[in-house]
């Protein structure tokens, strides 16, 4: 049972005064929130979970604790005197020009491009590369508000169809449709209940496949579990109801899969997921004469021993080329041919380097493959048969997105990106040897005032962890910068230099940005992600405590002047850290984190998550679970950083009640010497999609709110 709104949401809010040193407005105390009674038995020990009542999304006590705790919060972040300057200046700075890697299918090239304020990016298909691109598709005309947003763009093997997914107020869920891309106009194929899935087209055009999940029950989208995934063909022309199961495996209801078709039309690939597990398995299926496939043949498993990932990049004939990590926690290519799939027959292409393999296309006999070194990108060109044939020189020090082209073409085109470089895009052609400039675009700031340099700190166990410093050049390192640390040491994903015109306020402002590399990402391959899962997590906190500690004994900043910010996996790190270390920092923002520790698993696709954090439903699991949860660790009286805690009402990944719930937590246990607040954003979800116009204002205030609560520059501490 939930317990009734407190009597407390009517009294009056007391005003809390700030210490003198740092300036900013008076702030109130969000009104107390309701406990109850209810508490879970783990393997024998009572553990109380108080906030219960507020998981559910719906309820009438939620909704109204959530518009009494944005009335405080946002009746603050009004008032702080910097907000209107960077709001300005944001909206100024992201006032320009941006463009995707382009999709390249029969010399027609598919793009984003996004002018400057539009919420959302629309997409345009240019004819060839000399030719002007022409708008195909708007998304901003389907929502009054830009909340709508397109979340899947697959053209068709001809170019002449696209297949598009769109997502509403940043939900996970999409609604499938195709549109003719002469016409411009849409056909009546609408398809419903789709996440975690993109398409795959027929080579003949007339039919993609799919993955969809059943329909949830009324009233259950945003939390029910989402299970027993799907495989379907969609004929163009037919209902949703009338589309051909392909491939379903009611015995592991945890199992997702991709599709995809092989550019000669005749096999269709498909990759068995099983939640964030890094490894796969791979399924085969002949469709026979690619001008009419027969979706009804038979599936067999080409890679089924789940030992490691498998990346499907091409095939020539039977031969299939894969990125994997077997044998190979670096990564390497390997060629398999379906007749004779055991390992002691496959071909290595491309041993394992000493840096990390992060992607590959071929061209014709050519791959191209993008590598990481210390986070910083490389970029190489092999034969098919091995042999390396040079270097593709990058701008500079940063990242690269792609490459991605046709077999069938010599151009590639990739994306580059650094801290102060915004996102170009380039294209290679592999026959010529020769390059340029697809698409740059222009930003109203000077870069030549600011650097990035890579440092490393050690971890409390000895471990090396690289962090890029950026900032204004001629830095005094007195100890008096206010410096923004940011990770997320998750997932195998690699955090690598990236342009973001939200940086530059903070950076104009005399302020320092810094991103470690943590364990738990994928920077030094699957050993680097494995070093922080599970039972070594806690790894992952080590390593940010370490470089924040880092920053503070090198002169850059000090505990008074130092935020911390991240998102999901990286809102619970900054959860975690805040909880362990509160004296390290000034000031928290936690965003959509995952902080209910115990009961990620139960909701959407958090059962996902068990492959990286483990679940604590399992008796040996559950104390390291237990250890490091934010929502669990919180300690009265304790003075906590300034936090301000961003999610979503429509957030459906990581559901807005972890961060409900740790608010509430946590403004029961600080001392109050700081605020303690949440911010939830209405009609968005979990980041993707997000329209600039709430961008803008979402990271006003989060500037404003780190400025305020961050002792100034200069003085003394």
């Amino acid at each position: 049972m939930r317990p009734r709104p407190p009597i407390a949401l009517l009294l009056p809010i007391p005003l809390i005064l700030t210490t003198p040193m740092i300036a900013q407005p008076p702030f109130r105390r969000p009104p107390v929130t309701a406990t109850g009674s209810v508490a879970d038995t783990y393997h024998g020990l009572r553990v109380a979970d108080p906030y219960r009542w507020l998981e559910d999304p719906d309820g009438k006590e939620t909704a109204a604790w959530v518009r009494a705790q944005n009335d405080v919060t946002f009746d603050y972040l009004r008032k702080l005197p910097e907000r209107e300057a960077i709001r300005q200046r944001l909206t100024a700075l992201l006032d320009y020009e941006r463009f995707s890697v382009p999709t390249s299918r029969s010399g027609r090239l598919f793009f984003l491009r996004n002018a400057g304020l539009e919420n959302q990016s629309p997409l345009y298909v240019q004819d060839s590369l000399d030719v002007s691109p022409r708008l195909l598709l708007d998304p901003n005309l389907l929502s009054s508000d830009g909340t709508v947003a397109l979340s899947v763009t697959v053209p068709s093997a001809d170019g002449r169809l696209l297949l598009f997914g769109t997502s509403a107020s940043g939900s996970d869920w999409m609604e499938f449709r195709v549109r003719d891309v002469a016409t411009a106009k849409d056909l009546p194929d609408h398809l419903r209940w789709i996440k975690f899935s993109d398409g795959a087209w027929t080579r003949d055009g007339k039919g993609f496949f799919y993955g969809r999940y059943p329909a949830p029950k009324e009233g259950e989208s945003q939390v029910s579990a989402n299970r027993d995934m799907k495989l379907y063909y969609h004929r163009l022309g037919t209902t949703q109801e009338a589309d051909v199961l392909v491939y379903e495996r009611p015995d592991q209801p945890d199992w997702g899969f991709g599709a995809t078709v092989t550019d000669d039309g005749r096999y269709l690939v498909i990759t068995a997921w099983q939640g964030t597990d890094t490894r796969n398995r791979i399924y085969l299926a002949d469709l026979g004469d690619p001008a009419a496939p027969d979706v009804r043949a038979a599936v067999r498993p080409l890679l089924d021993k789940f030992d490691a990932a498998y990346n499907v990049l091409g095939n020539d004939g039977s031969v299939f080329y894969f990125q994997t990590t077997n044998e190979a926690p670096r990564w390497r290519i390997v060629a398999i041919d379906a007749a004779n799939p055991a390992p002691a027959g496959w071909r290595e292409v491309i041993p394992q380097r000493d840096a990390v393999l992060q992607g590959a296309a071929l061209s014709g006999q050519t791959v191209v493959a993008s590598y990481l070194r210390d986070a910083r990108a490389e970029l190489l060109r092999y034969g098919l048969d091995g042999k390396l044939q040079g270097e593709i020189a990058l701008p500079g020090i940063g990242s690269v997105t792609g490459p991605s082209g046709e077999r069938s073409d010599p151009r590639l085109f990739y994306a580059f990106t650094s801290y102060l470089s915004p996102t170009t895009i380039l294209y290679y052609n592999v026959k010529t040897g020769t390059g340029g400039v697809f698409k740059t675009p222009r930003v109203a700031f000077d870069p030549a005032k600011y650097e990035t340099r890579q440092v490393f700190s050690t971890s409390k166990d000895g471990t090396r962890v690289p962090m890029f410093v950026t900032h204004k050049k001629g830095l005094a390192l007195d100890g008096r910068n206010r410096t923004l640390l940011y990770a997320y040491g998750g997932f195998n994903v690699s955090i690598t230099p990236a342009f973001s015109a939200t940086l530059i306020p903070w950076l104009e402002r005399g302020g320092v940005y810094a991103v470690p590399n943590l364990r738990g990402g994928g920077e030094y391959g699957e050993d680097w992600h494995q070093a922080g899962m599970f039972e070594r997590k806690q790894n992952v906190f080590d390593d940010f405590i370490a470089a924040a500690e880092y920053l503070i004994r090198e002169g850059y900043t000090s505990p008074d002047r130092l935020a911390i910010e991240g998102g999901s996996n990286g809102g619970l790190l900054v959860g975690a850290v805040m909880t362990q270390r509160p004296e390290l920092f000034g000031v928290a923002l936690p965003a959509v984190g995952v902080m209910d520790m115990l009961r990620f698993h139960k909701f959407t696709i958090g059962w996902a998550w068990v492959s990286e954090y483990g679940s604590a439903d399992s008796a040996s699991q559950f104390p390291m679970l237990k250890a490091y949860s934010p929502l669990h660790n919180l300690k009265p009286g304790t003075d906590y950083p300034a936090t301000l805690i961003t999610t979503a009402d429509h957030d459906d990944r990581v559901v807005p009640a972890h961060s409900f719930k740790f608010a509430a937590a946590l403004q029961a246990a600080t001392a109050w010497r700081r605020p303690a607040y949440i911010r939830i954003e209405t009609k968005a979800g979990h980041g993707a999609g997000k329209p600039i116009a709430k961008i803008i204002e979402e990271q006003a205030d989060i500037y404003a709110f780190a400025l305020a609560n961050l002792a100034p520059p200069g003085a003394v501490p």
